[in-house]
């Protein structure tokens, strides 16, 4: 068996720091597999070098592991500073100097364009897809001195929902993410069967969900309470809310065992009543983040959401009704956008109460999305254009200028209407300093109902 080093290059805290899942779970399959595993993370650990290269001299790893979580922040206001893979690269670079392993790059990051990033960051061989099977496999393959492709790809047939399990986390990055958030990340389900016209998930982790089971998932809760004392979870998964109801047995078991915890999650606003969000909140529900993308019936038809603005209303009053904090993350500039939907678009957020919306411009173009397909039909992306560096969609209908302008002004004076996404990042750098920990967002709602009561 090897020893294995596994490295997280995210140093990105937007918008705030998130334990590195990914690479935990991993982490859990060589450990189980045999393996000697070592994990690192520069952002918890204070992002001081030497700390690296003690590890790498003492462990003296055989096969070092990098997870690339993020290509950029897809912000197409950003600039330079959005852009992850120079951070990647640099930590590649820098293992170099103390060790001669082999370099391994994986992570949702690389799965969404694997051959370009593989070749930009410099590594020896990459993992492209569900990592769990494969790196056990490829590191004992590597350390046998069996000769192995540049780039290997996971079985077509991803794991079953019942053999995911649990990350390997260490108790002093849980100690250091949770006093930076508050709260512990996990999944219930891996894959998403909508297909969003720009989204890039299906293809991540498939076109249908997998389900782990109910009462695994509240083991997790429940172990991860009593060894860390946390009492605060997000579910990472694409869409907390499947069509089948199925997330509501997770409440279901949560008020069952009465475990004492508070959540949140990724929702998809449809069928999402008032009753649903009731028993969700009796289960510990602390506040709902919302895909909802688009603001009009045209733009959200032209994404391919399938659902309607009549929906995201409901949805959002099933929580105001209920006092659940909501935020929605909504892009401007998509597929048929113009003037008029952009003003509709705006006068539909403004019917959204007790809400906060953050807004983008512009959708970020990822390689077989049909947001590409799109951009290539219309002129707007050339065939072949290389990606890595971030391209955006913007509807050729209106100006971008003008149509950031509008959003700016119509936002204007407002806690809880955010553009551009940087505005947010420095409102919660504030909070954050003033020591509040969390989601953050539902803390701008909260002095936004008191101004408004005072």
């Amino acid at each position: 068996m090897a020893k294995v080093l596994l490295y997280s290059t995210n140093r990105t805290c937007e918008p705030y720091p998130v334990y590195p899942l990914g690479m935990a779970m991993v982490a859990g399959a060589l450990q189980r597999a045999g393996h000697q595993v070592e994990q690192f993370d520069l952002l918890a650990s204070g992002e001081d070098w030497s700390l690296l290269q003690s590890l790498l001299e003492e462990f003296v790893p055989e096969v070092i592991c990098y997870s690339l979580r993020n290509i950029d922040n897809v912000d197409s206001l950003a600039g330079e500073q959005g852009w992850y893979l120079d951070q990647a690269r640099e930590a590649i670079a820098f293992a170099r100097r103390y060790s001669v392993a082999p370099v391994v790059i994986g992570g949702p990051a690389l799965t969404i364009m694997p051959e370009e990033i593989f070749a930009y960051v410099g590594a020896d061989h990459a993992v492209i897809g569900e990592g769990e099977r494969l790196v056990p496999e490829l590191v004992a393959r590597l350390v046998a001195g069996e000769k192995v492709p540049a780039l290997n790809y996971a079985a077509e047939t991803p794991l079953a929902g019942e053999s995911l399990q649990e990350p390997l986390r260490r108790s002093d990055w849980v100690r250091f993410y949770v006093g930076e958030s508050d709260t512990i990340n996990l999944q219930s389900k891996r894959g998403c069967p909508f297909r969003c016209s720009y989204c890039t998930y299906p293809g991540l982790e498939g076109s249908q969900f997998r389900f782990r089971p109910v009462a695994a998932v509240v083991e997790e809760m429940t172990r991860a309470q009593a060894e860390y004392g946390t009492h605060a979870f997000f579910f990472t998964d694409s869409i907390f809310n499947d069509p089948e109801d199925r997330y509501l047995q997770i409440a279901e078991e949560l008020l069952r065992r009465d475990l004492k915890v508070r959540w949140s999650g990724y929702f998809r606003p449809q069928g999402l009543d008032r009753a649903k969000v009731a028993l969700l909140k009796r289960s510990g529900l602390m506040a709902v983040e919302f895909g909802t993308d688009a603001t009009t019936d045209v733009t959200l038809a032209e994404l391919e959401k399938g659902f309607q603005f009549a929906d995201v209303l409901d949805a959002n009053q099933a929580c105001v009704a209920e006092g659940i904090p909501a935020a929605h993350f909504v892009i401007f500039g998509g597929p048929g956008e113009s003037r008029a939907s952009l003003a509709e678009g705006l006068t539909n957020l403004d019917k959204l109460e007790s809400c906060v919306v953050f807004a983008f411009s512009g959708i970020r173009i990822l390689p077989g999305t049909g947001i590409e397909r799109r951009a290539l039909a219309e002129g707007l992306l050339e065939a072949g254009a290389p990606l890595l560096r971030p391209r955006y969609y913007q509807s050729p209908l209106i100006d971008a200028a003008s149509m950031n302008a509008a959003i700016t002004a119509s936002f204007a004076g407002s806690r809880t209407r955010i553009f551009p996404p940087s505005e947010g990042q420095a409102r919660l750098a504030v909070m954050r300093n003033f020591g509040f920990k969390g989601l953050l967002w539902d803390h701008l709602l909260a002095v936004d109902r008191q101004q408004q009561r005072g």
